[in-house]
């Protein structure tokens, strides 16, 4: 089956940096778009940076300028380049990647999550 990995993440005072990977795995056949969602306490989670296979990127307002989304191909990753860390950054992050994977012969398309990795940023 398929199956998406993170690591990263961690405690980091506020300005600092962190870096966040996520690489899926299994009999995956294409992977679409990769992208990274968070979700803070008692929040909804929230996409806020995505890429697709041609390495086109988006990003929401809170984080772009200091976020920085890449991904490699060849290794079915995606990273997160997270500089200027503030408290409110605080969140669980989660990657996503919507891929086309093969199953019993045949080839299906399908969303699948990380298993989240907890961010803290202190003041």
């Amino acid at each position: 089956q398929v199956q998406l990995v993170e690591s990263g993440g961690g405690l980091v005072l506020a300005g600092g940096s962190l870096i966040l990977s996520c690489t899926a795995s299994g009999t995956i056949l294409n992977v679409n778009a990769m992208g990274w969602f968070r979700q803070a306490p008692a929040k909804q989670r929230e996409l806020f940076a995505l890429i697709t296979a041609g390495g086109v990127t988006n990003y929401a307002d809170s984080v772009k300028g200091r976020f920085t989304v890449s991904r490699d191909n060849a290794k079915n990753s995606v990273y997160l380049q997270m500089n200027s860390l503030k408290p409110e950054d605080t969140a669980v992050y989660y990657c996503n990647a919507d891929l086309v994977y093969l199953k019993n012969g045949l080839n299906y398309r399908g969303n699948f999550w990380g298993q989240g990795t907890q961010v803290t940023v202190s003041s």
